[in-house]
């Protein structure tokens, strides 16, 4: 089994922050400290380096003392963008991804997602939670944006980004796909507006 120095972890904030306001939703302050600091702190000793991919403010993300990266595609094209840079930039044979927004994610992420991809041979193992409904039936809910993913799988990402696909579990179908169960939905939980940000915000 490969050890945590061989994960590079990579904080996802390329995005717009349109539902924030457009807002560089990773540099919003939060409990003393900006959001993506809070990732930062919580993925840093889960993994063996950290980067951030940003596409803004990248001044700002440099000093977090951490290499920035921004997409390798231009206007914004999304999280697989910011998955495929990392991929080609990292330096390590796994790399693993947490949006910038959610403060909140499992000190265990990195290494129940490890486990289950070396268990299951797997190329990619992605987070998923289960919270039962109204009617008492568990509602299933991938997270594909808290993944585990061997980097030599890069070209078949490349070659779906070339395709105009954009949905993060769009190119699944290549690769071996494994999926790690966790009971603390709220654990995954992102802060997507202004009003979110506040309604979390630490007493």
């Amino acid at each position: 089994m490969t050890s945590p120095d061989d994960i590079t972890g990579l904080i996802l904030a390329g995005g717009r922050g349109t539902r924030m306001g457009h807002v560089d939703k990773g540099l919003q302050r939060f409990g003393g400290a900006s959001m993506a600091e809070h990732v930062m702190r919580r993925l840093a000793p889960q993994v063996g380096t950290l980067a951030i991919n940003a596409n803004q403010n990248l001044e700002v993300y440099a000093g977090f003392g951490v290499p920035v990266w921004p997409d390798q595609l231009t206007g914004f094209e999304g999280p697989l963008a910011g998955l495929a840079t990392g991929m080609a930039r990292c330096a390590t044979p796994l790399l693993v991804t947490a949006p910038c927004d959610s403060p909140f994610l499992p000190h265990d992420l990195v290494a129940r997602l490890h486990l289950a991809l070396d268990a299951g041979g797997a190329d990619l193992a992605l987070a998923e939670t289960g919270e039962a409904g109204p009617d008492g039936v568990p509602r299933i809910q991938p997270q594909p944006v808290f993944a585990l993913v061997r980097t030599t799988t890069l070209p078949r990402l490349e070659a779906y980004l070339a395709g105009g696909g954009r949905r993060m579990d769009g190119w699944y179908g290549g690769i071996r796909v494994v999926r790690v169960r966790f009971d603390d939905a709220g654990a995954f939980r992102n802060i997507n507006t202004l009003d979110e940000l506040r309604q979390c915000e630490p007493e």
